[in-house]
């Protein structure tokens, strides 16, 4: 089994504002275009247009309707999950071949794509379900941090973050080191309450979550807003006016 290191010099990893994710889907199609190219093994499709597709993905945006205990209309909110890179990482320890490790310099959990020999151990020891087996090469993926694209530096400063955060519309993902709590991802943590995924779980997960701010809050600026012209435009608009001026 391998062992966890007992420090690590840096904590990268992401926070992720769920009160403005919109669930566009532009970070799993980054993600998957990047890792595609670059980091082990191509990501697969299996039969992608036919009746059962099959592929991998090392980011993937759920969403879910909450209805809130007031009985207030429901809600919907996107949860964007990946490899959280946790401090007690299940999927290392229990990885039989080393496959599954822990960097010491920066905190990331990766994948030897050479050692892995596709147990699956570590998907069933992992409580967020954040890792897939590549239908094609038979080895476990997940998310990598771009570790091949932060520290490349034939790229512009600006790029060296992971393709998610780089190409996140909405700007809800954030990449920085959470060991540092001087670290702009920590100050915003501290600042908007971030939390773990399922701490209960006990595995320290080093990437965090902005909970939603109350939806009654956008309501403030109400009163200061322009009146909606409820009248109609476009083709109603133009029939309503003839009608006014025949009648």
């Amino acid at each position: 089994m391998t062992a966890l290191p007992e420090r690590t010099d840096r904590k990268l990893g992401l926070v992720i504002d769920l009160d403005t994710c919109v669930g566009c889907h532009a970070c799993v199609i980054a993600c998957k275009g990047w890792n595609t190219e670059n980091y082990g093994a191509p990501l697969a499709d299996a039969d992608p247009y036919g009746a059962s597709p099959e592929g991998a993905f090392l980011n993937r945006v759920h969403s879910y309707e909450v209805r809130p205990a007031g009985g207030d209309a429901a809600q919907i909110f996107h949860f964007p999950k990946s490899c959280l890179h946790c401090e007690d990482a299940p999927c290392v320890t229990v990885c039989p071949t080393g496959a599954s490790y822990k960097r010491g310099e920066d905190g990331i959990v990766l994948v030897n794509e050479d050692a892995c020999i596709g147990c699956g151990l570590c998907a069933w020891a992992c409580p967020y379900g954040a890792r897939e087996m590549d239908p094609a090469e038979k080895v476990m993926k997940k998310c990598t941090l771009c570790v091949d694209r932060i520290y490349n530096e034939h790229l512009p400063q600006e790029d060296r973050v992971p393709a998610c955060v780089r190409t996140c519309p909405a700007g809800a993902r954030h990449f920085g080191d959470l060991g540092d709590p001087d670290s702009a991802v920590s100050r915003l943590v501290v600042e908007r309450g971030g939390i773990d995924l399922m701490p209960e779980q006990g595995t320290r997960p080093v990437n965090k979550y902005l909970p939603p701010r109350p939806r009654d809050e956008i309501d403030v600026l109400a009163p200061f807003l322009d009146p909606v012209d409820e009248a109609p435009g476009g083709f109603l608009g133009w029939l309503d006016r003839t009608l006014e001026r025949m009648g």
